[in-house]
């Protein structure tokens, strides 16, 4: 019974460091602007002083389903995590200030337009590969204050890239990818919560004959908004009970964040403290014709395709959250000596972690696979969803075993295990509608009756 678990608490523990030869990796498309010969700029000597270990001392590649180009990302990112270590983060979160330094070496590195058009200055890369960049950045140990400092360039625009005209492509795609703008993502509502299709903000056309809309509601868990200078804002142009369809009637614009009329009020929070969330308040704001993102009323459908991107980006850092985390763990495990034995020794310690290392693995397949049939056009979000939900669940096991493994130090900051639990207070708040419509109706057809509450569970 003790073999197999001690296998996989071996493999754990395993310190393999990414290749750090240019000559030992694939070479790069010619189609890709990321630098696999990335030069840090920034040496904080401050933050590097302070830490025993970089943060790469927990990124392994013992994933043998990755393609060439997959495990390129993952090394070429993980050189630019590297000079970022656990102190680096530790004192973001403590002043709560956001990682600037971070944002400007993930551009400067050629990363924040993976997802974009070589035209606009990305690398015309997909969500599989950006899912590897961004689970990577998380298991570095920046956990979700990394990848939410950067994940909003990855996914948020891509409304913009499918819908937008040429002109907005160029003129929004561009400052975002070069890391001259930062932007935030407003759709949720204090009143509607996850029912995205009653949102009450609204947009009506200025009365001046120049086209332009007048804004005014609110928004609530907007990340980064204190530090953004755009915005990427649902609201409805057409009431609701003038539509034929609840998804009818809701617009979508890129516009500037304007301070003078928006206000930004940070919602302080359990976790993550170095990106900020917010509420935005609103009333008057005037936001110009040319910002309107495809066709009037048409936004829900354009939102959506954004946010299925999202789910399966938030998803692959979770992972990276749970299998830095399930490494603290093994490792400790393998250190620690109680009553004249290594803790690790006992079963009590291995079976959980190897149970977590599976439930893991499990959720990364879904990941990967729901990432694949985004890039190959799957519009609907049951993979997506399914995706953020088993990686969610995985993830949160992966750092509570973790915090239990280290005891009374599992409270304690010193090893950062308590600082990826509190990360993933919100990453199970889930999008599960397209789940459920799926489980209920798996072949297509005509649906059958919603499932009642009391049994959504056996789902």
């Amino acid at each position: 019974m003790s073999r197999p678990s001690s296998a996989v608490l071996r493999h754990l523990r395993q310190k393999t460091f990414f290749p750090t030869q240019p000559s030992r990796l694939p070479a790069l498309s010619t189609r890709t602007h990321i630098s696999n010969r990335h030069q840090p700029t920034l040496n904080p000597p401050h933050y590097r002083s302070l830490t025993t270990g970089f943060a790469t001392e927990y990124l392994h590649n013992h994933f043998p389903d990755l393609s060439a180009s997959q495990l390129e990302i993952r090394t070429a990112i993980s050189k630019v995590c590297a000079d970022f270590p656990d102190t680096y983060w530790i004192r973001a979160d403590r002043e709560h200030r956001f990682p600037v330094e971070f944002h400007r070496a993930v551009a400067d590195a050629g990363f924040l337009g993976i997802c974009m058009p070589e035209e606009y200055g990305g690398s015309s890369m997909g969500i599989a590969e950006a899912s590897i960049m961004v689970q990577t950045i998380a298991e570095s140990g920046a956990a979700y204050a990394g990848a939410s400092a950067v994940h909003m360039n990855i996914f948020g625009l891509e409304p913009v890239r499918k819908f937008g005209s040429e002109e907005q492509k160029r003129r929004m795609l561009m400052p975002l990818i070069a890391g001259e703008e930062r932007a935030c993502f407003g759709v949720t509502e204090p009143n509607t919560g996850l029912d995205t299709l009653k949102l009450q903000s609204r947009a009506v056309r200025c009365g001046d004959g120049s086209g332009d809309y007048e804004l005014s509601g609110r928004k609530i868990w907007i990340s980064t908004a204190q530090v953004a200078e755009k915005i990427l804002i649902l609201v409805r142009t057409t009431p609701l009970e003038e539509v034929r369809k609840a998804s009818h009637g809701l617009s979508l614009f890129y516009t500037d964040l304007n301070r003078e009329v928006v206000e930004v009020k940070e919602i302080e929070k359990m976790g993550r403290a170095a990106v900020d969330s917010n509420i935005l308040f609103f009333d008057g704001w005037r936001v110009p014709k040319e910002d309107l993102i495809g066709e009037e009323g048409n936004g829900f459908k354009m939102i959506m395709h954004g946010m299925n991107a999202e789910r399966v980006l938030i998803a692959a850092e979770a992972l990276g959250i749970g299998y830095a985390a399930l490494r603290r763990a093994a490792m400790y495990a393998g250190e620690r000596v109680v009553f004249g034995r290594k803790i690790g020794q006992n079963q009590a310690i291995q079976h959980p972690l190897a149970d977590s290392w599976m439930q893991l693995e499990s959720a990364r397949l879904m990941v990967y696979h729901a990432a694949k049939l985004y890039d190959e056009g799957h519009e609907t979000g049951e993979y997506a969803n399914a995706a953020k939900y088993l990686a969610a669940e995985a993830a949160y096991r992966a750092c509570e075993r973790a915090v239990m493994v280290h005891g009374g130090m599992g409270y304690a900051k010193e090893y950062h295990v308590e600082r990826s639990l509190a990360c993933l207070g919100r990453t199970d708040v889930l999008f599960v509608d397209a789940v459920e419509a799926r489980a209920r109706n798996p072949y297509g057809g005509k649906p059958e009756e919603p499932v009642p509450l009391h049994q959504k569970a056996n789902l």
